[in-house]
């Protein structure tokens, strides 16, 4: 039996699950800490496994990939839902799929959006490099306080209601804006519910916190950006595709858009070469958003637990039991 990891380039399934178990069973274990080239080399790599080890919708299985999984007889999904996961072709192919806990996610990626706020703010990734190169301050050192400021939040559920105190703490004046929030539940949160217009205008800080869906794609394009405050900072730790990369591009060069803080891409890993990486003006990390050692043991301790539980002919968290049916 042949069990596949993928390991969304962390290198922390290893150490936080205890796979010599599975190997004590005699399960083959490999793991891929790279992203896959294309479809063609995620299904030439895959081919010979019986368990794939998924992390979330890192690594997209549509029906056109599990149908070229010959061998693919269980699948184990680390969190508890994933987009790019097509379950109904998993059940046509009879392999169940099991989930694991969610952990504590909100907590981790609301943080990480408040660094981003704050490393954007005071232009600290491009302090940080001139340390490392040996310079010292270089322009107008420190940027821009946050008291006083107005953050605009784009999303109010678990995820930007956190940020919204995150805000209030540090003085700022928040608003919010979402298809189907109300003045009460932005009342709740701390914040004060404006139009999407508006918050663009208005806001020194515009954070992203949505889901991505066929009525988010794409939310912020080139008429967003033309309407946000001049020299705004824009935060994204949700999703790439949510904002649309080439108006945001041609914002950041113009100076309409004074900073971006990304922490997702349309294109993940984000390519080498890609016209992100040139810019001072930009603050990227690599998709941290979720990425904690807690969240990892919840995630790969789990799916340890499914992996034995499917060995052992009970299978535990199914998503389509209409597989084994």
């Amino acid at each position: 039996m042949k069990l596949a990891i993928l390991d969304d380039y962390q290198r922390l399934a290893l150490r936080v699950a205890d796979w010599d178990r599975l190997r004590k069973r005699g399960v083959e274990i490999t793991v891929f800490e790279q992203a896959f080239a294309s479809a063609d080399d995620a299904a030439a790599k895959l081919a010979p496994f019986d368990i794939l080890c998924l992390m979330r919708e890192r690594t997209p299985f549509p029906r056109a990939l599990i149908e070229r999984l010959p061998q693919l007889k269980f699948m184990a999904l680390t969190g508890q839902r994933a987009s790019s996961l097509d379950l109904a072709a998993c059940s046509a192919r009879r392999i169940p799929v099991s989930n694991t806990g969610a952990g504590n996610t909100n907590a981790p990626t609301a943080e990480l959006s408040w660094l981003l706020i704050l490393a954007a703010a005071r232009d600290f990734a491009k302090a940080e490099r001139g340390m490392r190169a040996g310079r010292w301050h270089e322009g107008l050192a420190g940027g821009k306080i946050l008291e006083g400021r107005r953050l605009g939040l784009i999303g109010l559920g678990k995820l930007g209601a956190r940020v919204a105190r995150y805000g209030a703490a540090f003085g700022m004046e928040v608003v919010a804006w979402s298809q189907n929030l109300t003045p009460e539940r932005a009342a709740e949160a701390g914040a004060r519910l404006v139009t999407k217009e508006a918050l663009l205008e208005s806001s020194d800080i515009v954070s992203i916190h949505l889901v991505l869906s066929e009525r988010t794609r794409g939310l912020v394009g080139a008429a967003e950006l033309e309407r946000i405050k001049p020299g705004a900072i824009l935060v994204n730790t949700s999703r790439g595709p949510i904002v649309d990369e080439l108006a945001m591009l041609a914002a950041l060069k113009s100076g309409r858009l004074g900073h971006a803080a990304l922490d997702v891409y349309d294109r993940e890993p984000l390519p080498a070469d890609h016209p992100l990486r040139s810019l001072d003006n930009v603050t990227l990390s690599p998709h941290l958003g979720y990425v904690s050692e807690d969240v990892f043991e919840v995630f790969y301790r789990g799916a340890l637990e499914d992996i034995e539980a499917w060995l052992d002919g009970a299978p535990i968290r199914v998503m389509n039991p209409e597989a084994s049916a």
